[in-house]
């Protein structure tokens, strides 16, 4: 069994949707459950609302999962654990004060040492008191497992000490988790977690739990400038991307080859799930941090789009009053902008421009009286020609406009835009539709 386990306590990241895509991904190829865990132990962070949000964004991403599981549902089952270890005397009360223990960090840092807590403190400050509400296990012992990734990592007993997991009668994240992933035989999730690892093998070796479990820690993700990609930088966010006319295909398929050249060997940038379940191991990704490339994204979405039927974009046209015309008669226009847009986004800016008010389209000429007189022509002159160079011709010789004085005009007036598409190409989609364009008002 694998399982995505993200915290209702803010947007999903890429680094988030990465690690969900690996565990469905290999589930799959494992014939084996793939599940969802909402881990809402973090009362204090957790936003109304936002599991819900996740979800969403897992069925967007046709990311089907076989059950749905809220962490906090499982409180009674950690509490009771939590004092089945103290009875065995794996675990034990801490009495310890937050100024006690502070005093020590300071002590430690003026020594200049990794502060590290002693079993001995635990009892120090008792007095008559019988629980407490700090419940710590008992560790100090080196760990050491086999990273998919990343191959052997080790941690001595020094640099694991007696660690809280339990406070106020709420489990911490890791006694949590380690006793929710009982079942789990492979857990694959990002590199953050690695100083997590340890701990949570020592709570399982306590509860007695099979120690039968792959790890797979997922290495960091780079933006441009070498840094760890942070919700400063808005193309981590899921959201911003689908905002920006990502389709979810397009942001899935290039997760999955960010760092894994392996696939994209086999399969390409254009494949579903299904076709890409024998190529993809998680196993096969880099160990070296992944560097994020919104261009190549953007390429993976454009190439995706170009591959869809033209029919498929007629919505974009509803907001637009097309004055009685029906979409197929802008059939071609969709497929000239298609080939210049990276995203729908893109594509329905294009045609928005396209039919905007004369009056804006004036607005934004440097050109003006230049625009009104074509403007003027071809509202009066409505002939047919057979090519955009008979039309040009005839616009030239009877306005005496050229150069710049003519094709900045003309391409504003036909695409709403100072730059952009070759005119006659734009001339040849909107011919007939040329009346439709130059009296679209406000």
């Amino acid at each position: 069994m694998l399982r995505f386990a993200p915290s209702p306590t803010g947007d999903m990241h890429i680094g988030n949707l990465r690690a969900a895509i690996f565990n469905f991904l290999m589930a799959k190829k494992l014939h084996q459950k793939f599940i969802i865990r909402i881990e809402d132990t973090d009362l204090e962070r957790n936003i109304d609302n936002k599991d819900k949000d996740i979800l969403d964004l897992l069925k967007a991403f046709r990311l089907s999962y076989d059950d749905l599981i809220y962490q906090s549902d499982n409180f009674p089952l950690h509490r009771e654990l939590a004092h089945k270890l103290i009875k065995e005397g794996k675990a034990f009360y801490c009495y310890c004060s937050k100024e006690f223990l502070e005093s020590k960090r300071e002590e430690a840092r003026i020594q200049k040492k990794a502060f590290r807590y002693k079993d001995e403190w635990a009892e120090l400050e008792k007095g008559d008191r019988q629980t407490s509400n700090i419940i710590r296990l008992h560790a100090n012992k080196a760990v050491r497992f086999k990273d998919e990734i990343k191959g052997e990592i080790s941690f001595s007993a020094g640099e694991i000490d007696s660690f809280v997991i339990m406070r106020n009668d709420v489990p911490t994240y890791n006694f949590a988790c380690s006793i929710d992933d009982k079942e789990m035989s492979y857990i694959i999730r990002g590199e953050d977690h690695i100083s997590n690892t340890p701990k949570q093998i020592l709570i399982k070796e306590a509860l007695g739990f099979g120690a039968n479990v792959k790890y797979a820690h997922l290495p960091i993700i780079l933006n441009d400038e070498n840094k760890k990609m942070s919700k400063r930088d808005a193309a981590s966010s899921v959201k911003w991307l689908i905002s920006q006319g990502l389709e979810p295909q397009a942001i899935a398929n290039y997760l999955i080859i960010m760092g894994n050249s392996s696939v994209e060997r086999a399969c390409g940038e254009l494949f579903d799930y299904n076709s890409v379940i024998d190529a993809f191991d998680v196993a096969n990704i880099s160990s070296n941090p992944a560097h994020f490339d919104y261009k190549k994204m953007l390429q993976i979405n454009r190439d995706l789009l170009r591959k869809k039927p033209i029919e498929s974009f007629y919505y974009l046209l509803d907001s637009i009053n097309l004055n009685g015309a029906k979409e197929a008669d802008f059939k071609d226009l969709i497929t000239l902008y298609l080939g210049e847009s990276n995203s729908v986004a893109e594509l329905k800016t294009h045609l928005e421009n396209t039919f905007n008010s004369i009056e804006s389209k004036r607005e934004m000429c440097e050109f003006k009286d230049e625009f009104d007189k074509i403007l003027g022509i071809l509202k009066t002159d409505s002939k047919n020609f057979e090519s955009y160079e008979d039309f040009k011709n005839h616009l030239s010789t009877s306005l005496n406009l050229k150069g710049k004085n003519l094709f900045k005009p003309l391409r504003i007036l036909l695409s709403g835009q100072p730059h952009g598409i070759e005119i006659d190409k734009l001339y040849n989609a909107l011919k007939d539709k040329m009346q439709l364009i130059i009296n679209h008002h406000k």
